[in-house]
């Protein structure tokens, strides 16, 4: 096979090696297991320069997906909380799972609810990025929920933002103002200008 992909037909050996070096390009097998064996003429180190750049393009696209955790305590104070989950949305937004433990303590296992309503609002602050993949569950002393990302209500979200952008700067506008026609009334009996002397009559 030429470097054009063009069949050559079958050709010995010698004479392919020949052809190869007439055009200063190389002869590489690419079907070996074929019978007879196939080769193909070709700038092999170009080949192999442009495979590796293939290969290093795909590997920079790829984006490699992990599960990342994050521990929350029942009696979590607000700031904490809230700096917890915005890592939590930073992970989903990246693309990663995330695993949202609740850890007990003490007499806290009898009081799963507590790790509920933390568990309810971590999910209802990434509503718009991500989606409830594992429902809460106890697991020993621990509760767990696995949140993972999801376009769709990402874009949803997008096209929600977009739209109540777009209706605040309308709001915000100033309304243009409108031209009303002076109107013009008649003159009331007293405004009338006099006609001529009273008690004569005009001619």
């Amino acid at each position: 096979m030429s470097d054009d992909g063009e069949q050559l037909g079958i050709k010995p050996l010698p004479e392919a090696l020949s052809i190869a070096r007439g055009l200063d390009l190389d002869l590489v097998e690419v079907a070996p297991q074929a019978e007879p064996p196939v080769c193909r003429i070709m700038d092999y180190g170009k080949f192999k320069y442009e495979a590796g750049q293939k290969a290093k393009e795909s590997r920079r696209k790829t984006t490699q997906i992990s599960i990342k955790e994050m521990k929350y305590r029942v009696k979590i104070g607000r700031g904490d909380f809230d700096t917890k989950t915005r890592k939590v949305e930073e992970f989903l937004a990246e693309g990663h799972k995330v695993k949202i433990t609740i850890m007990f303590r003490g007499r806290e296992v009898a009081h799963p609810e507590l790790g509920m309503k933390i568990l309810e609002q971590v999910a209802v602050h990434n509503a718009d990025v991500a989606k409830v993949e594992a429902a809460p569950k106890l697991d020993g002393r621990n509760m767990v929920m696995v949140l993972a990302p999801d376009k769709r209500v990402q874009a949803d979200a997008a096209r929600r933002k977009a739209l109540e952008a777009e209706d605040a700067r309308a709001a915000a506008a100033p309304a243009e103002p409108t031209s009303t026609a002076p109107t013009s009334t008649a003159p009331t009996p007293e405004q009338q200008p006099p006609t001529g002397p009273v008690g004569e009559e005009n001619p």
